[in-house]
């Protein structure tokens, strides 16, 4: 199971909520013992873009051996 405050990486594109998949967000609750998550996914300099609620499969935990990817959020307003 993920816990709280870990980094997750967003598995499905949420356009209602400017998200692509592979964005990183960090889990600020956990739902049912795992079967959701409450998420908030954040720029760089730590503005919040949005706090969503997602199903354990629309998130996954992140790995020590990925690189991070930057896309600029302007692109998608």
């Amino acid at each position: 199971m993920i816990e709280e405050l870990a980094d997750v990486i967003l598995t499905c594109d949420l356009p209602e909520h400017g998200l692509a998949r592979g964005d990183i967000g960090t889990v600020v609750l956990v739902h049912e013992e795992g079967q959701g998550y409450e998420v908030e996914f954040t720029t760089l300099d730590g503005e919040t873009v949005a706090i969503v609620t997602l199903t354990s499969n629309q998130v996954r935990p992140s790995k020590p051996t990925e690189i991070a990817h930057v896309r600029d959020l302007a692109a998608n307003a």
